[in-house]
């Protein structure tokens, strides 16, 4: 019975030694319908990174981040398509994605949208098949177009907030706080339109305060956030 099991344990291995050694060099359909399906997608995840978020934005950061990341959503997902937990596999992603470096930071919100749709456009074009070139197409296009219109009509008006260590308390109390907001615009020379105050140290006469403004190059640094960020956070936010 042992060397039953020996024997069938041998062969499948010579099977498999010699399926790995039938690998076929070129296969014209095959790296054509790769090519294709990439090529769409990448001209898709161009406009909607590059067109609609780096030009607004201008984080470096974050746009290198999504072309790579649907870059490698895509080559991982597309070659492994034979492995039957097509559905399970794809939605794992969006979990390994969640745990990594990503979770060390707070990512804004509408850089987290960006994020999602990328890996979404990367499984999507990855992971459709039996579909005509058409019906590939528009997925791409209808998410292309929807977060063009959402970002042209609904987010015209950024809106950032702020941290700042605020000296003039004598400013923060709720019948001045018309002064207040003209005070901060000045000396920021940003459009602020709210205020939340913060901690008060009647010891140094300063204040913690929370200022929105209008920002017009797009989404605020994840920086903005805290008072004392660490050396390596402000080296990319000159980099970016």
């Amino acid at each position: 019975m042992i060397l039953l099991q020996d024997l069938e344990s041998t062969n499948a291995v010579q099977e498999a030694v010699e399926q790995g050694l039938n690998l076929t060099w070129y296969d014209p359909v095959g790296f054509g319908e790769l090519m294709l399906r990439f090529l769409i997608m990448m001209v898709f995840i161009w406009i909607i990174v590059y067109f609609l978020y780096f030009r607004k934005s201008h984080r470096r950061d974050y746009f290198f981040t999504f072309i790579m990341l649907s870059v490698s959503v895509f080559f991982l997902i597309y070659l492994l398509g034979s492995v039957k937990v097509k559905i399970g596999f794809a939605l794992g992603l969006f979990a390994i994605f969640g745990i990594l470096r990503y979770r060390t930071e707070t990512i804004p919100v509408r850089e987290m949208t960006y994020m999602f749709s990328v890996i979404a456009l990367s499984v999507i074009n990855a992971l459709a098949d039996n579909l005509s070139v058409i019906e590939l197409l528009a997925p791409n296009v209808i998410m292309t177009v929807a977060i063009g219109l959402f970002e042209r009509f609904v987010l015209r008006r950024s809106i950032a907030s702020k941290l700042i260590m605020y000296d003039r308390i004598a400013l923060i109390t709720p019948d001045k706080r018309a002064e207040l907001l003209d005070d901060l615009c000045k000396r920021t020379g940003l459009k602020v339109f709210n205020v939340a105050i913060g901690s008060i140290n009647f010891l140094k006469d300063s204040a913690v305060i929370k200022i929105y403004y209008e920002n017009d190059g797009g989404g605020a640094s994840h920086i903005n956030k805290r008072l004392n960020p660490p050396k390596y956070e402000w080296e990319e936010v000159k980099e970016s």
